[in-house]
């Protein structure tokens, strides 16, 4: 026998929690189930759909445990992110009906924790690049799907929804249930599609396909909020152009300059804001969000500070969701606002911490992609302004495949420029730059 002390070995379970093979089938997987919800929901129910998103979470605690020697703790979840959460988790004490406000919150809860386990396991090129993988094949099944039911077939058939208008150039709504969700989707795809395009990351041919069916779902949703999300990706990405080409002593008079500029291009168009809406010819749109959100400011004032307790999408039958709908002599499931959402049921506290974790992770991503030379750092910043500006429209970002991507870019954009980063520093951590080390599917 060996005198040979005996060598402690990690086991299997460890290791494949660790490997880069493991994490990227998690990524993949967890953005494939949180976009394609609707159609799992539709086809498999909810309770299928809770079950994976629980193993998804089990999975992402074992990721977590296993490299937590490999993650800074202070790290690990923006501060103004836990605020959030724990001011909608409390809001079970004063809730409309508790049991209903504790299954939201669960249900928030773990699509963080899945964003949070991302942003950690992958750097931000490896997580362009599953969004990309997964986008092209969610809207290719959602174009092949609406042309099946919309050219092919002679009669309709009930099929996730889809109401067959593909041959009338829409609006389609593919897997996804709604046109404007469609609409969301494809942006951030696009989004996706043209990092992943000037990092070289795939072969040309595949990202011309990617774009040219991003572009065409986006346009065939036929949902006005394209429209405006597809102006402003254009004006945020053009700033940040000229930004990323200023010389570093001009570049902060230029940032506040064009800060400057956007303020005002944003009170202009806040004035002008129903010319704009005839002219995009979405005015019945707006009409039923004003009218909707005239309602709301009633019930608002009931309980401004706390709010009616914290659901996520609407539920039946609970107030204040059964006195609006019941006043609107309709069925709506959201504020078609999520800021508006945020302050009926959390109140301006709510809010407050809501519009802090969406402008601290703005500001910090902007300066981030403004200052390093890598088109790949741009993804946070106009991810996130698509997110914010269709939150203006509707309630997307508050739960689902919104709240996911915002939590990504919130708990990314805080591994770099935060205090977190000073205090790693003064303690001899090395330095995260929100980029894991190279894998062999980088």
């Amino acid at each position: 026998m060996s005198d040979a002390p005996h060598e402690h070995k990690p086991h299997w379970t460890g290791e494949l929690l660790r490997s880069a093979s493991f994490a990227r089938a998690y990524t993949f997987a967890a953005f494939g189930t949180v976009f394609a919800s609707f159609a799992i929901e539709w086809l498999a129910g909810d309770v299928v759909y809770g079950t994976i998103i629980t193993g998804l979470c089990l999975f992402g605690i074992g990721m977590l445990v296993a490299r937590r020697h490999e993650i800074s703790l202070l790290r690990l979840v923006p501060t103004s992110l836990i605020g959030f959460l724990v001011w909608a988790g409390a809001s079970i004490l004063w809730s409309t009906d508790p049991s209903q406000t504790a299954g939201g919150w669960v249900a928030t809860v773990s699509i963080a924790f899945i964003a949070i386990v991302i942003a950690h396991v992958r750097d931000t090129l490896q997580t362009v690049r599953a969004l990309a993988d997964v986008m092209r094949w969610l809207l290719s099944i959602s174009l092949a799907l609406e042309i099946v039911v919309g050219i092919l077939l002679r009669s309709p058939i009930d099929l996730l929804g889809i109401e067959g208008n593909i041959a009338q150039f829409g609006p389609v709504q593919g897997i996804f249930g709604t046109r404007n969700l469609l609409g969301l989707v494809a942006v951030l795809a696009l989004i996706a599609f043209v990092v992943e395009w000037r990092t070289n990351s795939v072969r040309v041919g595949l990202s011309v396909y990617s774009v040219a069916v991003g572009g065409l779902m986006a346009a065939l949703s036929d949902s006005p909020t394209v429209f405006v999300l597809a102006a402003a990706m254009g004006v945020v990405t053009g700033v940040l152009v000229l930004v990323r080409h200023a010389g570093p002593h001009n570049r902060r008079r230029l940032q506040w300059a064009l800060g400057g500029i956007m303020a005002t291009i944003i009170l202009v168009t806040y004035i002008l804001r129903h010319q704009i809406v005839i002219w995009l010819g979405a005015s019945s749109d707006f009409s039923i969000r004003a009218r909707l959100w005239e309602v709301l400011t009633y019930y608002v004032q009931a309980h401004p500070v706390q709010g009616f307790g914290w659901f996520g999408p609407w539920v039946d039958g609970v107030p204040p969701f059964s006195g609006v709908n019941y006043a609107l002599d309709d069925h709506y499931t959201s504020s078609l606002n999520a800021f508006f959402d945020v302050l009926l049921q959390l109140g301006w506290v709510g809010l407050i911490l809501f519009g802090t974790v969406a402008g601290i992770a703005v500001v910090r991503s902007w300066l981030v992609a403004s200052e390093r030379r890598s088109v790949v750092y741009a993804w946070t910043p106009l991810t996130l302004v698509a997110l914010l500006v269709d939150s203006l429209f509707e309630s997307f970002t508050l739960f689902g495949l919104g709240w996911l991507m915002l939590v990504i870019c919130a708990v990314r954009a805080g591994q770099s420029r935060s205090w977190r980063e000073r205090i790693d520093t003064l303690g001899a951590v090395p330095e995260d730059t929100g980029q894991l080390p190279p894998t062999p599917d980088t």
